[in-house]
């Protein structure tokens, strides 16, 4: 019998711990024989790391829609280029970040409209939806704390800002509580990871 394909995501306020679990979770994955591919939002192609460094590393200023188009344009063609294919082929599918994160970064933290940026959405997406979304809830001042790399253009919005888009997460983890598995992540990153892996194999089966 072939092995369903899965998409897991993680989201949360850079500082919170994704990466480490992303990776966590990929070697145990891999270790039990299933096919892992990781990805991160924006990034993960050709053209989406081009506008990833164009997104968090321009030293001028970008329009607020301008930004969310090409959140957008990186999304599709993430996509179109690495997750559906993957995920079709009964790999399972881990990204950093996704669709959420513009509607918490975009939306709540820089007042667009939530219409436009599901639209946005909507098309970039293509109907896919995450199995599970792996919230790493934290303090922002504790994120950035955490943080040993210079500041992007995100995190120079500074703690209020990063607080609006803590409260759109949260929000949106409350919207669908059954997609979404919330973490406090000042806690043990061995503690948070076998939470993670338990409802990961719930739904591997």
């Amino acid at each position: 019998m072939s092995k369903k394909g899965v998409f897991i995501v993680f989201e949360g306020i850079d500082g919170s711990g994704k990466t480490t679990q992303v990776d966590l979770l990929a070697a145990a994955l891999t270790e039990k024989g299933r096919d892992v591919v990781i990805c991160r939002d924006p990034g993960g192609t050709g053209l989406g790391e081009g506008l990833r460094n164009v997104l968090l590393y321009s030293p001028g200023p970008i329009d607020p829609v301008a930004e969310a188009l090409m959140y957008g344009a990186a999304r599709a063609q993430l996509v179109a280029e690495r997750i559906l294919p993957a995920v079709r082929g009964g790999s399972v599918v881990i990204s950093d970040r996704f669709s959420h994160s513009m509607l918490a970064y975009q939306g709540w933290g820089k007042g667009l409209d939530r219409g436009f940026l599901e639209n946005v959405n909507r098309y970039a997406c293509r109907g896919l939806t995450p199995d599970l979304t792996v919230l790493l809830e934290i303090d922002p001042l504790l994120a950035i704390s955490r943080l040993t790399r210079p500041a992007d253009r995100m995190e120079k919005e500074g703690v209020g800002f990063l607080r609006r888009v803590r409260n759109g997460f949260l929000a949106l983890a409350q919207e669908s509580p059954h997609h979404y598995l919330v973490l406090d992540s000042a806690a043990p990153a061995e503690e948070l990871f076998l939470r993670v892996l338990a409802a990961v194999y719930g739904i591997l089966g």
